[in-house]
């Protein structure tokens, strides 16, 4: 991103990503090609359970009913279920420890063992949006994301650049994705490779909106 042209500011305790060129010309990129963020300071908490708890600790929680393929969100977070007795919920790097609290006392009350992750930082993050986000991704991803498969809501865990990952579509022409950490600089170059291509570039977090 430095490379890119970015500078950094601290919100949140992280390091985030802004350009000098500010997000008049960032939001020329989202609505006429294709524009990605770096999303790693998202706070993601996976909650174990089993497979009659699950939902009622995450009712517990505050959190919606969740059904296979398909992240929720509410209170400003995304509410992903994984497998029958794994949960991921993705939220603003503020709220994380306020509702891992919550997740944690609702887990403390099920009837059978339950316990609460905090892997932020196993997974890094990016956000893909504007009207070649889905061109984009077919240069890298083989996930079907055409709008009568992958609608907003969707969830798609599976390869993404060669990679496990976790996909969300969080609109139309909107996605975010996890993926291993360790794999940042790999799964950027792939992304920004693919981006620029099409007229794309990174984009800072002010440029999206939530």
């Amino acid at each position: 991103a430095r490379a890119a042209g970015a500078r950094f500011e601290q919100r949140d305790g992280w390091s985030v990503a802004a350009f000098r060129d500010g997000t008049e010309a960032e939001q020329r990129v989202l609505t006429q090609s294709v524009g990605f963020c770096d999303s790693s300071p998202l706070g993601k908490l996976e909650l174990q359970a089993g497979a009659d708890e699950l939902a009622s600790i995450l009712a517990a929680a505050g959190g919606p009913a969740i059904e296979a393929r398909r992240a929720e969100r509410s209170d400003g977070a995304w509410w992903c279920p994984l497998a029958p007795t794994r949960a991921l919920v993705v939220c603003a790097p503020a709220a994380t420890a306020a509702l891992r609290e919550r997740l944690e006392r609702a887990a403390a009350e099920a009837s059978s063992p339950a316990g609460v992750l905090d892997v932020t930082c196993s997974y890094a993050a990016m956000t893909l949006a504007g009207p070649l986000a889905r061109e984009t991704f077919a240069r890298f991803c083989a996930l079907d994301l055409r709008p009568q498969s992958a609608p907003p809501g969707a969830l798609r865990p599976g390869s993404i650049g060669r990679q496990p990952g976790i996909l969300i579509v969080e609109a139309p022409d909107r996605y975010l994705f996890l993926y291993g950490w360790a794999t940042g600089e790999y799964m950027w170059t792939d992304l920004a490779d693919a981006a620029q291509a099409l007229g794309g570039r990174p984009v800072g977090v002010d440029a999206l909106a939530p």
